[in-house]
């Protein structure tokens, strides 16, 4: 074998060795080669040719490769990646066809005074999807919720009406109550290490049945609920959209939540949790503290749900919010937040419980019986988790 192509290699790679030993000398010194003082945004490096011949190759220090990737996606795939980002979009445009299309039935749909309607129907299902949604992104999910504000209603008013704790009092005890009923569920979940569904599914019996134990079988008229328990119940006019105070509570919600996810720590932990919960403990993340935290705060937000709900209805009976559980559900799910944790925005929530008070009240408008909302709700579920399924799978 001829030992020439090996002693032309070994020359070569010498060369080089040389030429990169000498350019580095010479950048020590100050001395750089006119080649290498080059302002331009470009780098000449020697590659080997055909038959071993070294030339010089321009590389550009400006090429991106993953701006490149992106220009040869499909229009799918672009849409999928965009959905990923900003979840919201999707319910967003069906809360639109949703508006146009209940219009196109009736003249009086989408007028001021009906969305002040919607808005007002929105109040209690849409505080009860702020903590939902929370504890969604830590890929749990509470089924319990309904139970949890309609006891802490009955809380609040029986303890104001019946034990003369004064008002402000009765209403601080009441979330309270809310907060150790998250806990409960969130000490089940971590400490006993059972699923959340199932939990919370016991649960909802439970606080049912407080709820029934402690009301004696009779509701709290609204002659009998302190003044400070029917704040929330107090209108605000702007022309013909008329509202009532607990839906500015509601806002006041999602703004301060949508904050606290996107800019402190903990809303980082909370995601971190719902999306890799293996991952989040290896950068030094507390799960179980984490997951108990949100079953507490969401507690918190059911109980001042529970006020809501007394300046909506404007009583305290054991039997108010029958479908909340699922409603709050079907506004975190819609709005979409995936039911796998770890995605989602909060506003995404808001406009997923406006969808569903639309579909409610744009049957009633319409002249359509009700059984068509569980249709079309179930139709959106099913839609809205298939979505999710397809977003999932977006390379971001």
């Amino acid at each position: 074998m001829s030992l020439l192509p090996l002693f032309y290699c070994f020359n070569r790679s010498r060369s080089l060795v040389g030429f990169a030993l000498g350019a580095a000398d010479a950048a020590i010194a100050g001395e750089l080669p006119p080649a290498l003082r080059s302002t331009e945004s470009s780098t000449h490096l020697p590659t080997f040719g055909k038959a071993g011949v070294v030339s010089d190759a321009t590389a550009t220090v400006g090429y991106d490769a993953a701006e490149e990737f992106l220009g040869r996606q499909s229009p799918m795939k672009r849409l999928q990646t965009v959905l990923h980002s900003y979840p919201w979009i999707s319910p967003g445009v069906v809360l639109i066809l949703t508006l146009i299309i209940f219009r196109m039935f009736s003249d009086k749909f989408a007028t001021p005074t009906d969305l002040g309607v919607i808005a007002n129907q929105t109040a209690v299902t849409g505080t009860l999807a702020v903590g939902q949604t929370l504890i969604i992104l830590t890929a749990g999910i509470d089924l319990s919720c309904g139970a949890i504000m309609v006891f802490t209603s009955m809380v609040m008013a029986k303890m104001a009406f019946d034990q003369g704790v004064s008002g402000p009092l009765a209403l601080i005890l009441g979330i309270l109550v809310g907060g150790l009923a998250g806990a409960f569920n969130g000490y089940l979940i971590t400490k006993v290490k059972l699923p959340p569904f199932i939990v919370t599914l016991g649960s909802l019996g439970i606080f049912t049945s407080l709820t029934l134990l402690y009301a004696t079988g009779r509701e709290v008229r609204t002659a009998e609920l302190a003044s400070e328990l029917k704040w929330l119940s107090h209108p605000i006019k702007i022309g013909d959209f008329r509202i009532i105070s607990g839906v500015l509570v509601m806002v006041g919600l999602y703004a301060l939540f949508a904050y606290v996810l996107r800019y402190t720590a903990w809303g980082t932990h909370v995601y971190a949790v719902g999306d890799d919960p293996d991952a989040a403990r290896l950068a030094g993340i507390q799960n179980n503290k984490v997951i108990v935290s949100v079953y507490v705060v969401a507690g918190i937000i059911f109980g001042i749900a529970g006020w809501v709900l007394l300046g909506r209805v404007g009583t305290a009976s054991p039997n108010s919010g029958v479908d909340a559980n699922l409603d709050s559900i079907t506004a975190v799910v819609i709005g979409g937040t995936s039911l796998f944790g770890g995605r989602g925005r909060i506003i995404g929530s808001l406009i997923g419980a406006l969808i569903v008070a639309s579909v409610d009240h744009g049957l009633s408008i319409a002249g359509l019986d009700q059984a068509y909302k569980n249709l079309s709700i179930g139709a959106l579920i099913i839609i809205a988790v298939a979505l999710d399924q397809w977003i999932r799978k977006a390379r971001v």
